[in-house]
């Protein structure tokens, strides 16, 4: 089973910090660089535990923000460009 994020974006937030995740290859990653929370995803589904999250270093935080076309404090980079 595969795990379909558009699906569930704007629904799925980190249960830590309420802020929204990214998919990054096959873990969803909190967007917050204070919290920087990864979660696994097995069988399709995301194991939404705080007790079973890993939490990234800075740097492989920031590394996964990225890729994933996020600045470093989380936003798109659609949304700094709205906000020029």
């Amino acid at each position: 089973m595969t795990f379909d994020m558009k699906a569930l974006q704007g629904i799925l937030v980190c249960p830590q910090s309420h802020s929204e995740l990214v998919l990054d290859e096959e873990k969803l990653i909190c967007t917050d660089l204070e919290c920087r929370l990864q979660f696994d995803i097995q069988d399709g589904i995301p194991v939404m535990l705080v007790d079973e999250a890993q939490q990234l270093s800075d740097h492989d935080w920031h590394a996964a923000m990225n890729r994933n076309n996020r600045d470093t404090d989380g936003r798109t980079s659609d949304d700094e460009s709205d906000s020029n």
